[in-house]
């Protein structure tokens, strides 16, 4: 459905600069879109293998560790449903850490895993509790370092590309505590109607 609505709207608009006679316009637009693109991906390859590299650092150092530590009781209570020493917990603490630190491309790959094996623990083709909570926190995404966003007001030159920390933690943080307590509405919501 949503591919069919951007067809749409791509047709609509091709067919409306026809029209109107300014289909140069929309061709220089297209161009020019492409190549600021390019350039963005470019420029925040190089913030990404820097953050990589501080991550796989402070993974080498036992810093990712001692924090998967810290959050190991947080997650349990979290994720009740989840045998104590399963490669599950492993995985969602791994995608938690990565995305702590703004690395959401870092951590896709384990959130990945994560889910592929919380779909093993479930047995069927059905979200599970766990799978769901863990779509609500990866969607709300705690961050502490918004590595592609201060990548990206670097490349436009803002007088001060960190600035967005505090709002990001505040805003990421209160986003994380809706998705849970959401979450967890819906869930006893649906333990008290009988569907679980």
């Amino acid at each position: 459905m949503v591919n069919l609505i951007w067809v749409l709207l791509a047709v609509s608009g091709i067919l409306y600069a026809g029209i109107n006679g300014t289909m140069d316009e929309v061709n220089k637009a297209i161009f020019d879109a492409v190549e600021e693109s390019v350039m963005i991906a470019l420029s925040l390859l190089g913030v990404l293998v820097f953050w990589l590299g501080l991550m796989k650092i402070a993974e080498e150092a036992g810093l990712l560790r001692g924090l998967a530590k810290l959050f190991k009781p947080l997650v349990r209570k979290i994720f009740p449903d989840i045998p104590q020493n399963d490669p599950a917990i492993g995985y969602i603490l791994s995608n938690m850490t990565a995305n702590i630190f703004g690395l959401g491309n870092a951590a896709t790959p384990m959130g990945l895993k994560a889910m592929k094996e919380l779909k093993r623990l479930s047995g069927n083709n059905e979200a599970s509790r766990s799978m769901i909570t863990l779509l609500a926190i990866n969607t709300s995404s705690l961050t502490i370092v918004p590595t592609t966003v201060i990548a990206i007001r670097m490349k436009y030159e803002s007088a001060d590309p960190t600035s967005i920390i505090g709002a990001t933690i505040l805003a990421t943080a209160v986003s994380t505590v809706a998705a849970l307590l959401i979450d967890r509405y819906f869930y006893y919501r649906r333990q008290r109607l009988g569907r679980v």
